[in-house]
């Protein structure tokens, strides 16, 4: 199921103009359709097809190249992959994949039972030895249950077998050829050791039918140009370099302006909505993080101490500490309480070079991270809240379609019955009291407390996650958090967390990909590019500029050394939505002769009434749609006047 938020806030945040989508995402995206193709969470039939796919093409593998072990092949976002380990020191290539998909067919042609069997420990053992597939011995000592699972396709001396939880088809003439295809391979370290072998990973996808297929890899294809790393090279935002180290984010200054930008809004709104700002540091004592558990749960993924005078630091890789030590800084009572406390902190974590990508993954990020504390009666109001500035923050970017999930008790948890009943149904309540639809991921809340996850939809069907609001019983009893009822009792405050854009640094190669570099109005890097058609004009284009720059608007003056219709070909590559002309005529009549990227004229203007026009169009974040005298078009309109 689709889960959508029942939303009413596209006229209110982006005006009444059918023309204004592409002020959310530009050219491009006005007049792209995104077919919506199931997932895995919303389709478990197509889950079963892909978990069936990968152990038809494990099997397909090992019957060409008996030197395959096999290792894991676990379905993801949109397909599957599984790991082999070549015993003889070569690796699958791309060339195999031919031939390993012709395997594939026959045994889907066959129509092969696959059967569920349970077994002992003991027996799993015995027949994973008994065929030499040592990393399937690592799987099963990593299996805490039983009895032990195991997946049968076929039926007596040709069967093929796996460990595995399942589910899957009941045969392999269930199995869509045509909706099946190997996409890639690559190289992977075991268990994400570098220290371990390295595997040959074969990525794959499959689907109910080759029209999903087709959809999925128009998909892929549209992805590819909107790649917000090509991007931000292409339109000068970030790097990354790697003479500083990788993962580390080098913002430029047009997307420094729009970082800026996104975070004034962010700080603002919190502002609006009863938050208050706060600021932590960088580094503190490694204590802290001992005290909050992340030490003994998180270490992996935290950087090494450094010694400051004989004591163990440690940069950051949360915020949340440093808020429970502020809270604990004075004595709370009833009456304080709900405190909503905002930080655009910035956070390390240590990942492994091989996870690294553009901004998605990093080692340095700047989380909007919030943290709530209040009363046990509060808690569903506090939601409602998070929820509406979520709805508010995210429909400002142009994202309106959410799925979101309910994630209640784990199996290992801290805090009692009730305190979780609570809790949930709060979350639960505030949900329906948005009216939006939603999912349950029964026992995938943390350890600490339930949680709602919202993934957002892009301009291309894709889905990504950003927003979370959790609920933590864990740190107030850490860190001791206390509060004095009106009884004058001492109890626990409810801690939340929560995030909208999840980092910013993620947010904004979602929002790059989404707009595929056409940003809005409000948001672009350079707002106005003033042409000058000849040499002599320079100087009143430079008065008109710095009239424009005071007044707020992002504004160049072109070099003019090309002539004008190349000045306007490169603003229009440089994705800039608004283009001034100036030729003498405009310069003696004190006007402008503006374009709108992609589509042309919209008229002259006085200087003032133009920058009134455009300092409302930014300041209700809605494309430029005003139209200004319309002159007899010239011979050659791309140059008004010489």
């Amino acid at each position: 199921m689709l889960l959508r938020p029942a939303l009413k806030t596209m006229s209110r945040s982006w005006g009444l103009n059918s023309r204004l989508f592409s002020a959310v995402a530009g050219s491009e995206p006005a007049v792209l359709k995104a077919e919506v193709i199931p997932t895995n969470e919303n389709d478990p039939e197509l889950l079963k097809i892909r978990h069936s796919t990968a152990h038809v093409m494990a099997m397909a593998v090992q019957s060409l190249y008996p030197e395959a072990q096999v290792t894991i092949g676990p379905w993801i976002d949109n397909g599957f992959y599984y790991d082999f380990f070549m015993t003889n020191n070569t690796a699958l290539a791309s060339e195999d994949f031919k031939k390993i998909k012709k395997a594939m067919d026959k045994i889907i042609s066959k129509d092969l039972p696959i059967r569920r069997e349970e077994v002992s420990r003991e027996e799993a053992e015995r027949r994973i030895k008994s065929i030499n597939e040592p990393f399937k011995l690592e799987i099963l000592e990593s299996i805490k249950t039983e009895p032990i699972t195991i997946y049968h396709i076929g039926e007596g001396d040709d069967t093929w077998w796996d460990l595995c939880a399942g589910p899957h088809v009941e045969s392999t003439g269930a199995l869509p050829k045509k909706a099946i295809e190997l996409q890639s391979v690559a190289g992977a370290y075991w268990r994400g050791d570098e220290k371990r072998e390295m595997l040959s990973r074969i990525y794959a996808t499959a689907w109910h039918d080759p029209g999903q297929l087709k959809a999925y890899k128009k998909r892929v294809e549209e992805a590819k140009k909107r790649d917000h790393r090509v991007l931000g090279k292409k339109l000068d935002l970030f790097s990354i370099q790697e003479d500083a180290g990788g993962g580390l984010v080098f913002w430029h200054p047009k997307g420094s302006k729009i970082r800026a930008n996104i975070e004034d809004f962010w700080r603002d709104a919190h502002i609006r909505n009863g938050y208050d700002i706060v600021y932590t540091p960088h580094i503190a004592n490694v204590d802290l993080w001992k005290t909050s558990g992340h030490f003994d749960f998180y270490k992996e993924g935290m950087f090494d101490q450094m010694d400051v005078e004989g004591q163990e630091y440690q940069i950051k890789p949360m915020n949340c500490p440093f808020h429970c030590i502020m809270y604990k800084d004075d004595l709370r009572s009833y009456r304080d309480l709900p405190l909503r406390w905002g930080e655009l902190g910035t956070v390390y974590r240590y990942e492994r070079s091989g996870t690294l990508h553009g901004l998605m993954r990093v080692r340095g990020f700047t989380q909007d991270d919030a943290h709530i504390f209040c009363l046990p009666e509060q808690l569903t109001d506090e939601i409602v809240g998070v929820l509406d500035l979520t709805e508010e923050i995210l429909s400002k970017f142009g994202f309106t379609d959410y799925d979101i999930m309910l994630s209640t008790r784990p199996e290992k948890s801290v805090g009692s019955d009730k305190i979780w009943d609570d809790a949930t149904e709060a979350l639960r309540g505030a949900l329906e009291r948005k009216g939006w639809d939603y999912g349950i991921d029964e026992g995938g809340g943390a350890f600490y407390g339930p949680k709602i996850d919202l993934k957002i939809r892009d301009a291309i069907g894709r889905t990504w996650q950003c927003s979370t609001v959790q609920c933590d019983f864990n740190l107030p009893e850490r860190f001791d958090l206390t509060y004095k009822t009106s009884e004058g009792t001492t109890e626990r405050p409810i801690m939340v967390h929560r995030a909208i854009f999840g980092s910013i640094e993620r947010f904004f190669g979602i929002l790059v990909e989404n707009c595929a570099g056409d940003f809005p109005l409000w948001l672009a890097p350079v707002q106005l590019k003033i042409c000058p058609v000849t040499e002599s004009v320079h100087d009143y284009c430079h008065e008109v500029k710095a009239k424009a720059a005071k007044a707020g608007i992002r504004v160049e003056v072109d070099r003019g050394v090309d002539r004008l219709p190349k000045q306007v070909r490169n603003a229009e590559k440089g994705k800039v939505p608004i283009m001034a002309i100036v030729g003498v005529k405009e310069m003696e009549t004190g006007e402008l002769a503006i374009r709108r990227k992609g589509m042309g004229d919209v008229g002259s203007f006085t200087v003032d009434d133009f920058i009134t026009n455009m300092l409302e169009s930014i300041g209700n974040t809605k494309e430029f749609e005003f139209e200004g005298r319309i002159d007899p078009k010239p011979d050659k309109p791309e140059e008004p006047s010489e």
